[in-house]
């Protein structure tokens, strides 16, 4: 029997009906009907903390971050999915402010090495009103993303970028809906 895999969207974009979460959505739709069971968080809904460099989660026997906040109760959730999947609008040359937290917060994972999150296929969305990606710095969210994931073994199957759009607009962009869609299938392979 073939275990259902398990696909984790974090919408990281502070505006339900951005072309973010649109795209992110689209994603998940693609990744349910190639047979994932799909969640989906909205980081602007959770209450949030930034990391405290701590280091309480590599101390021996601790369950992940000693903080007590909404991103803590993911940690099982990410633990278990096969695929993430980010989606952030690109604020200020870079991801917002809610993906930069819910990165830093993975750090949590390297008690264990980072074994939890080794081998994860990892796809993004990133949507901006400007149309290039070097000129939105959608081009520094992109590259934070791959380093990070590099370093965590977890492989990107691919990118959607939207650039260029008016608010809402990803929704009726078949082409990029398409391509969203596609990516959604992609990670659940």
């Amino acid at each position: 029997m073939t275990k259902t895999k398990k696909v984790l969207i974090v919408m990281a974009s502070p505006r339900a009906r951005s072309n973010s979460s649109a795209l992110a959505a689209e994603a998940g739709r693609g990744a349910e009907e190639a047979g994932a069971e799909v969640r989906t968080v909205r980081l602007a809904k959770m209450r949030l903390s930034p990391c405290l460099a701590c280091d309480g989660c590599l101390r021996s026997g601790a369950k992940g971050c000693v903080q007590a906040d909404d991103l803590k109760a993911l940690h099982d959730d990410i633990k278990a999915a096969d695929a993430l999947l980010i989606a952030t609008p690109v604020y200020w040359f870079t991801m917002s402010g809610q993906a930069k937290l819910f990165m830093d917060r993975l750090y949590a994972f390297g008690a264990r090495k980072y074994r939890d999150l080794k081998g994860k296929r990892i796809g993004l969305v990133l949507a901006s009103g400007d149309a290039g990606a070097r000129d939105s710095g959608a081009i520094n969210a992109m590259r934070s993303f791959q380093d990070a994931f590099a370093y965590l073994k977890a492989p990107i199957a691919g990118i959607v970028f939207a650039g260029g759009l008016a608010a809402g607009a990803a929704k009726r962009n078949k082409a990029l809906m398409k391509e969203a869609y596609a990516l959604g299938r992609s990670l659940v392979k």
